[in-house]
This record gives C-alpha cells, structure tokens and sequence, in this order.
C-alpha cells in the first residue's frame, strides 16, 4: 500500500495557490526596475500575451496586478533587448524564459500552421519559402510589412483575420516550428522576426532534451507556479501524457500527491510550496491572468465562474464587455467591467457585479 495521501482544506488550497503567484507579499516600495518585472515573470513562468486595447494589453495588466504602477517599456527592455525571456507557443502565445526553449522543442517539431490547410500551400510554394528565409537571413529582423507578395497568390487570405496575409502566416508557421523567433515589437505591437540563432542565447539554442525529459521539467516548472494543481492544469499538454508525467514525479517524490475539500480530481503539490496564515491581495486582474486563465481551475479554487464576453452578443452578456476578475484577501469577489477612454484621459466602469456567493 502506498503511503497516505494528504488532505489539505479549500482555504489552504488558496493560499498556496496565491502564495505561488505572488500574491503573499506586499508590492515593492519605490521605482520598479527591470529587476522586478524579470522576477515576476520568472515567478509566474509565463506571461500570456494578449493585445485587446480595451483596457491595455492584458499581459502588462498582469505586472501591475502584483507590482502596481511601473513602466511598461521595462517589459521589452528583459524581454527583446535583454533576452532573458523570449516569446513562444507555450499555454498560448506567451512570454516564457529563454530556458523553456529548449523545453518547448518537441511542440515545435509538431507544430501545424494556420489556418488549416496552409501547410499544403507552403508545400506547393517552395521557392516563396525560401524567399521568405533568405530575406530573414539578409535583412532581418523584418516584419510582415518588410515581405513581397506570393507570387499569383493574393497577398490577403479569406477567413483568418489574425493571420490576414500570406506574408504574415508564413511568418507565424517559421516561428510556431522555431525556424524564427521574435527579435521585437513595433510601437503598433507588429512583431519583428528573425532567424532563432540569432535570438535565442546559443546554449539554450542547442541544448537538445528528449520529449520526456522536457515534459518533466515543464511539468515541475508549472507545479512550481501554481504551487497546487491537478493533471489537467499543465501547459495544455495531453491529459494522459501529463499523468504519466506526474506518476513518474510522484514517485520520484518531486511532486507530493494531496486531497483538496471538494475537488473530484487528485491534486497535487509542489514540495516547495508555501501556505501562508492570511493572504491580503488586493488586485484588479487581467483575463488571462495565470491564476485564472483556466477557468475550470479558477472555479475550483474559489467557486468563481467566470469568463470574459468580448465574443459574447450585447443582450445575452452577464457582467460586460471587458470584465475583469477582482482579488481581495483570499477571494475573487467581484467582476469589473473597465474601459480605457483614451481621448478623454479617464477609466470608465460601464458595471460591477459583487459576487456574494464567493463573499460568504
């Protein structure tokens, strides 16, 4: 028989959860650095990048949530002028450390370029192809802009607004199989691209970890950030593939096995995971905030049924057009609608919701 498992309450769960996300300690006193924002980052592991211009960006909402008011240009001065991080398909479009690099190798390898079908084009367009890479090597790094048309083929595509243009996808296919990464942004947010030797520092460039290995260390990073999670919680990766992952951690005593109150899933902890007496956040946080990004996680934690309805027609939205969760003590209690109104200098608050059940 194997030893027993632990069982931890709801309230604990929280904690440790706040506690790995940043939320158990006072925002710094004085002028945020560099410094700062790469620790944050580190802490989190990944920062999921979203440009929706309602509010701001909603990963420079993610900083401010746990260092308050800062620069935001410090966040391209770690992430493409340093290169301490660097940007990859991870949960999604994400900042990660330039560590998880080679971590995400096996991903890349398996990566299908969108919209679908446009792999066949790429076969039937070798010459364009190569186009494309030799400019990159020549001139680089360049933006979709910088690009010529296919040739006999319309510059914009149907039926994929974010890709848009040819150029653009053949770009993001060079970067989802790891052939590109990202160089920059323009002030526009346009990304700039360049040959992934060049960005990427060389000894994370060629370190090679084989698919098991990676996923171990990806697993044990996001264990380490979530500081409690269940199987499903894990990078996307395939639920059988993170529990085979997760029984081999276990054994290896690298991941503790536990029982949270009211959760039908096993959970399980990182053995460096901390669960403070009181946590006392207070934050507005963005939509695809770690600590809420997965919803069935965010309701699990805190009861909290959330989702954000920018997709969702006007007369059958809930809360509003660009709600935001709001972090106070231990407990998501409230929704916020939020609109930046530029031209007047001034935050709207279209609504506000109190959610009493989370309140109790």
């Amino acid at each position: 028989m194997g030893a027993p498992v632990h069982e931890i309450s709801i309230q604990e769960a929280r904690r440790i959860a706040l506690a790995a996300q940043g939320f158990d300690r006072p925002r710094p006193a004085g002028r945020i650095t560099a410094a700062h924002v790469g620790r944050t980052i580190r802490r989190l592991g990944l920062i999921q990048l979203d440009y929706v211009n309602v509010l701001v960006p909603a990963h420079y909402l993610v900083l401010f949530s746990r260092l308050g008011p800062y620069n935001r240009g410090l966040l391209d001065e770690v992430v493409y002028r340093r290169r301490e991080f660097t940007e990859q398909w991870a949960h999604e479009a994400s900042i990660v450390p330039v560590e998880l690099w080679p971590l995400l190798r096996h991903r890349r390898e398996l990566h299908r370029p969108r919209p679908w079908g446009f792999d066949e084009f790429l076969a039937a367009q070798p010459h364009y192809v190569e186009r494309v890479l030799e400019q990159v090597r020549g001139q680089g790094p360049l933006t979709t802009a910088d690009l010529p048309d296919a040739e006999g083929v319309p510059r914009r595509m149907d039926g994929d607004a974010w890709l848009g243009t040819v150029p653009r996808a053949k770009l993001e296919a060079l970067f989802g199989q790891g052939v590109l990464a990202i160089a920059g942004r323009l002030p526009s947010f346009a990304r700039m691209y360049d040959l992934a030797e060049r960005v990427i520092p060389p000894a994370h460039y060629a370190r090679l970890v084989v698919p098991t290995e990676a996923q171990r260390e990806l697993i044990q990073s996001a264990a380490r950030c979530y500081g409690i999670a269940t199987a499903d919680d894990y990078y996307r990766m395939p639920i059988r593939t993170a529990r085979e992952r997760i029984a081999e951690l276990v054994a290896a005593r690298e991941l503790n096995p536990v029982r949270v109150e009211g959760w039908r899933v096993p959970a399980f902890l990182h053995p460096a995971a901390k669960a403070p007496r009181r946590i006392d956040a207070c934050a507005v946080l963005s939509p695809f905030d770690p600590l809420v990004w997965y919803r069935p996680r965010a309701e699990r934690l805190f009861g909290f049924e959330y989702r954000i309805e920018i997709y969702t027609p006007k007369e059958k939205r809930r809360w509003g057009y660009y709600v935001l969760p709001f972090l106070l003590g231990e407990r998501l209690v409230a929704r916020v609608d939020l609109k930046a109104e530029r031209a007047e200098g001034r935050l709207a608050v279209p609504a506000t919701h109190l959610d009493r059940s989370s309140c109790r």
